[in-house]
């Protein structure tokens, strides 16, 4: 087409019909107020001012988000021939009633998403939208969906009969043949400016980080994780000179004469104990729901007799708040590097693990999970590193009393890994059993009859079922012949909390650890400040077992006395908690020092803080250069090991 041509039929298009695009952003921009409104409303567990300065941020982000939905639009009304003025806006009703249901179910789901992580869209939606069969039975399962679909739905029909008119408001300007001017301009550039001016930083306008998640945009949020999944650490955190992390870590793992720090050899002074280890993570366990912490309303008698007949460690934090982040921590020993968990990263097989350690003493390592191990890359990883992986594939139906879309119930779970163990057992097989429990996760669901809390009627009920079918685990565990030879551990995965008013707050991540063997663990209490990724040094320690070490965890018992801290995450933003204070590391180089107790910010440049943050810096960067370069993998060169006892 010439461009003589090329004028002429644009001199034939309707001038002013951009004025349509009013209505549609106006409607957008309402809505998404509204809703963070509603989230603040529902959400906020403390009043703050910064609702409004979130309000105001907000709108920037809606406005670029709008800039991409628009785009076709504006095409189609700069491209649509004039003489069709009366099918143009047909098509612009059925436009408008089809965005208005989209928008009102994506923000359907964002208040679904906000209910289970106090977050608006991040990684974890990233995740969710790989496992759509998990999500949607979940949801399925949770709510009442003919009712939320036909509330969304009539909404949808309501709005859209408001757009309708303020479409038909704009009718006259659309036709009235005025020029397009800088408007086409504008709205042509509109999502260049968003591509290259907004950032997701600008919604950490404040310290308060529940706040802060209102300022987002859901749509923009989710593509932001979507592109930062895996995030490079040296690149987008602050760093300090390879010699100088890796010098501050030695000294923080108190090894000498290191080439790297965590590479050494443990030697402890006893003789090892060749006994059976048990090692059940639990779904969503917080610390707080245990009488031993304080709870009255006696949901965990069970873990509350095994607290007192064990090692209760009363100050261990969680090193995230998803499931892969706890496995990740009870396998690997690993902080929790920036972006996904490693087990869902690729080449994340042959890695040294605590499986691998006991693999190399002559015992079976073993992964059993109650839902189907695809879930999180979970059975890819565990086969991947050696461990013989069992989940509900591996129980026929008339072995489930109860099970929902993430498994089977907890007590079924515990009678599939028994019947396994028992197979070990009598082949004189040693092992070593890893268990993921599942039945403390929405919707909440377990056989009737167990408990005096109905199924699916909330979380008090999924916790005390829980408890009672690892009651009964442990009753059936004490019949078997191996029983007297085998250390349990109890630990939570994580807590059943998200966000609080700092990114990092260490109450939601406190979890329990209970270390069980009659006639072999004292009871007693063990109150020092420690991290998940300590659990697998601790146990081995208590095994008198020798090893080349690649963890970045340390025997709570012994080093951890003197050394106490915990290491947290919640995707981006990774921290650590030592004497009081936490460290929060963030993309762009970021950092904050907080109070843990005030949640008052602390003087970063302080000296105090300024060690801290080395300290924190130097396992972050350590770590996430280990997993790149491979160094963790079993076969690689050990370029020497430091020996510690």
């Amino acid at each position: 087409m010439s461009p003589n041509l090329f004028f002429a039929w644009v001199q034939r298009i309707s001038p002013g019909r951009l004025a349509y695009l009013r209505p549609f952003l106006l409607a957008f921009l309402l809505l998404n107020a509204a809703l963070r409104l509603g989230l603040a409303g529902a959400g906020l567990d403390h009043f703050s001012w910064g609702v409004l300065p979130a309000l105001l941020i907000g709108v920037v982000f809606d406005l670029g988000v709008f800039a991409y939905m628009a785009l076709p639009l504006v095409l189609l009304l700069l491209l649509w021939p004039r003489g069709w003025a009366l099918a143009l806006h047909r098509l612009l009703v059925v436009l408008a009633f089809l965005a208005c249901l989209v928008w009102l179910f994506v923000a359907f789901s964002e208040v679904t998403f906000w209910n289970e992580f106090a977050s608006r869209f991040n990684f974890i939606a990233v995740d969710y939208l790989i496992y759509t069969n998990e999500v949607l039975g979940n949801i399925r399962e949770s709510y009442n969906l003919p009712l939320l679909l036909g509330g969304v739905a009539a909404g949808a029909t309501l709005m859209g009969l408001l757009l309708v008119w303020g479409l038909s408001r704009q009718k006259a300007e659309a036709q009235s043949g005025k020029p397009l001017g800088w408007a086409l301009g504008l709205w042509l550039a509109l999502p260049l400016l968003a591509f290259v001016g907004l950032h997701a930083q600008y919604k950490e306008f404040s310290s308060d980080a529940q706040v802060n998640e209102l300022a987002g945009n859901g749509y923009f949020d989710f593509v932001h994780a979507f592109n930062a999944n895996e995030i490079d650490y040296p690149r987008f955190y602050k760093t300090l000179p390879v010699a100088e992390a890796s010098t501050e870590l030695a000294h923080e793992l108190r090894v000498a004469n290191f080439k790297q720090p965590y590479r050494r050899e443990v030697q402890p002074g006893g003789s090892e104990r060749r006994m059976n280890v048990v090692l059940v993570s639990i779904e969503s366990f917080s610390a707080e729901f245990m009488g031993a912490f304080g709870n009255a309303q006696k949901l965990t008698p069970n873990m509350d007799a095994l607290a007192q007949e064990g090692m209760l460690f009363t100050q261990l934090y969680a090193t995230g708040t998803r499931t892969v982040r706890g496995l990740e921590a009870l396998t690997l020993s690993m902080p929790p590097t920036p972006g996904v968990s490693i087990l869902k990263r690729p080449n994340n097989e042959n890695l040294f693990t605590i499986g691998e350690v006991f693999k190399e003493k002559g015992y079976e390592p073993l992964f059993i999970y109650g839902g189907y191990g695809y879930f999180d890359n979970m059975n890819a990883f565990y086969s991947g590193n050696g461990y013989t992986v069992i989940d509900r594939t591996a129980l026929n139906k008339q072995d489930i009393h109860a099970e929902n879309i993430w498994g089977v119930a907890d007590e079924d779970l515990f009678t599939l890994a028994l019947r396994e163990m028992n197979q070990r057992a009598a082949r004189k097989q040693p092992f070593f059993a890893h268990i993921m429990t599942t039945s403390n996760h929405r919707p909440y669901t377990y056989p009737n009859g167990r408990i005096d809390i109905p199924s699916k009627t909330g979380r008090d009920g999924a916790v005390k079922y829980t408890d009672w079918a690892i009651g009964q685990f442990v009753q059936e565990a004490k019949k078997t012949a191996w029983f007297a030879n085998t250390l349990f551990v109890f630990v939570a995965d994580h807590t059943h909390k998200g966000r609080g008013r700092t990114d990092l707050p260490p109450e939601n991540y406190h979890i329990p650890a209970i270390f069980y063997a009659p006639g072999f663990v004292q009871p007693q209490k063990i109150d020092t400040l420690a991290s998940q990724i300590d659990i697998p040094p601790t146990l081995l320690a208590l095994l008198n077992f020798s090893y080349e070490s690649r963890f970045f965890g340390q025997d709570i018992l012994r080093e951890g006395k003197t050394h106490q801290r915990a290491l947290l995450a919640n995707y981006q933003t990774v921290g650590y908690y030592e004497e009081g204070a936490v460290v929060a590391l963030k993309p762009n180089r970021g950092y904050s020092v907080t109070d843990a107790r005030t949640s008052q910010p602390i003087d970063p440049d302080s000296p105090h803080a300024q060690e801290l943050v080395k300290e924190a810096i130097s396992y972050y960067q350590t770590a996430a250069q280990a997993f790149t370069d491979g160094d963790l993998k079993l076969g690689h060169s050990a370029h020497g090991a430091a020996a510690v006892k």
